[in-house]
């Protein structure tokens, strides 16, 4: 138990870190939307929306599932040939796909326009960032070999803070200069330019990226072939909904639902913490034969991203009219069922964990190719029944859906090949307490209470420590918590040490 405690300490250090990163790049994100939303019309809105989907896409498509094999193989190897050889060729791989990706889209932007959008100034708009691809598939290439290398400060100084400020900066500088809806593209491509110098610059004081080789070719690629596909469905499933919304419907609705859409994919801040070294942390465990310290560590973080999350999805699903209102406008206010609706799926995942890179870690590629097929084919369906009569609200049916499903299979499979399920007498508890106290106390606020920027804090705090006492008194906390209480503590720098008595000693 002594080792897992330690590597539940690493990741938690390493949490610390990205949680504020991760916090910083989506509230950077949020920032960016909300700036967006209130310069430009909802039309204008959704046209922006539709073309970062589409540069997220052809992203997706050149990194061909690298970006989680990189982190994979440089976390098993410990000589800098090996290191630098896997990290340059899977950086040549991907940005020679990325420049023939860019070329297609490129010689095609006009038939994408007439079919997807509606101003003539989304054309160099689109044009814009599908020459951002290459750039934004180099950035992601040396982020994924920070993480092989399980270094947290570079990626949090680089990812998390210096693009998406240097992103708000930028598009703040050029609109107030009288740019148009194109200056939000000149923004990204600058900004990613300027992130992509600074992440190697910093990369070269770990391994210096000029020395002899050892490339890895064939493990590599055989490894991240069944993610070149799994990759681009998944992106698909987070994307599928607004191009057709854009096919079917009006680039307002698209605006509207885009406005939704980011503030439910908030809940997976948590989960996104955990997760920079947690794929090569489990890989090399996995490696080591140490398969009982990966499950102690799946089910005791998902227990906590489920308590952590819990708050935020309440306020998504008990007050969306108020949390849109708030930060995007009145205008935007009718997208509060989708809000709810988005809110629900996206905490599937919360509530299921890091069973997708668990997956990855311990090698089940294919297995996770076969649920995301299904996943994107089911999504693409109910999209294509829902959208034509019910629009956004049946683009939120349609994604929620696919996310509920894509948890189910992901977990059936991983306790299928690997033994391995979220589910202990601890978790059990926690997933039935939190709703069942929570919930009424959400509706019975709902009913006098109108969030704020004063008020949203407060309950997200309240809540979260009524949530906390709930696990405590049911009997949830288990020996290896008192590291994460002591890292809600710091997060919320409030100490709670009636909760810290409740947790069991190693033996009890």
């Amino acid at each position: 138990m002594a080792t897992s405690d330690s590597h539940l300490s690493k990741l938690l250090s390493s949490s610390v870190l990205i949680v504020v990163g991760v916090v910083v790049a989506s509230v950077g994100r949020l920032i960016e939307r909300i700036i967006i939303a209130h310069w430009f019309s909802p039309q204008l809105y959704g046209e922006v929306t539709i073309a970062l989907a589409i540069m997220t896409i052809g992203t997706t498509i050149s990194l061909v599932g690298l970006n989680d094999g990189i982190p994979r193989f440089v976390s098993r190897y410990d000589d800098d040939r090996d290191v630098r050889g896997v990290w340059l060729f899977g950086l040549g791989f991907a940005l020679a796909v990325s420049l023939a990706v860019s070329l297609v889209l490129y010689l095609n932007v006009n038939r994408i326009a007439i079919a997807l959008f509606e101003t003539n100034v989304a054309r160099e708009l689109l044009r814009l960032f599908v020459l951002t691809i290459p750039v934004s598939v180099g950035l992601t290439v040396g982020v994924s070999a920070l993480r092989g290398m399980e270094n947290t400060r570079y990626k949090l100084y680089t990812k998390d803070f210096f693009h998406p400020c240097l992103r708000i900066v930028l598009l703040v500088a050029l609109v107030a200069g009288g740019f148009d809806l194109v200056s939000v593209g000149y923004a990204y491509f600058a900004a990613t330019l300027a992130t992509l110098l600074v992440v190697y610059l910093l990369s070269n004081r770990l391994v210096r990226l000029v020395g002899p080789v050892r490339t890895h070719t064939r493990e590599l690629l055989t490894y991240s072939a069944p993610l070149i596909v799994t990759m681009v469905l998944s992106i698909l499933l987070t994307r599928m909904d607004t191009l057709m919304l854009a096919q079917f419907r009006t680039s307002n609705e698209v605006g509207v639902y885009n406005a939704a859409y980011p503030l439910a994919n908030s809940l997976l801040m948590v989960i996104s913490s955990f997760g920079y070294l947690y794929l090569p942390l489990t890989s090399r465990l996995d490696a080591d034969g140490e398969r009982e310290e990966v499950t102690n560590i799946y089910r005791i973080t998902t227990k906590w991203i489920y308590v952590l999350t819990f708050p935020a999805f309440l306020v998504f699903t008990v007050f969306p009219d108020d949390v849109l209102s708030l930060f995007f406008g009145s205008g935007y206010t009718g997208g509060g069922i989708v809000l709810a609706l988005l809110s629900l799926g996206f905490f599937t995942s919360a509530a299921a964990g890091r069973n997708r890179t668990t997956l990855a870690a311990l090698g089940h590629t294919k297995a996770i190719l076969g649920v995301d097929i299904l996943t994107l084919a089911l999504n693409f369906v109910v999209n294509l029944l829902l959208i034509p009569t019910y629009g956004m609200v049946g683009a939120a049916v349609a994604s929620s859906g696919a996310y509920v499903v894509r948890n189910l299979a992901l977990n059936v499979v991983l306790l299928t090949k690997c033994g391995i399920t979220p589910f202990s007498a601890y978790t059990n508890r926690t997933y039935v307490v939190l709703p069942l106290v929570l919930f009424p106390v959400g509706l019975l606020a709902g009913r006098w209470l109108t969030l704020s920027l004063l008020t949203l804090p407060v309950f997200l705090v309240c809540t979260g420590l009524v949530g906390l006492a709930a696990v405590t008194v049911a009997g949830g906390l288990q020996p290896e918590d008192g590291a994460f209480i002591e890292f809600i503590e710091g997060a919320l720098g409030v100490e709670v040490p009636a909760i810290q008595r409740y947790v069991p000693m190693q033996g009890e």
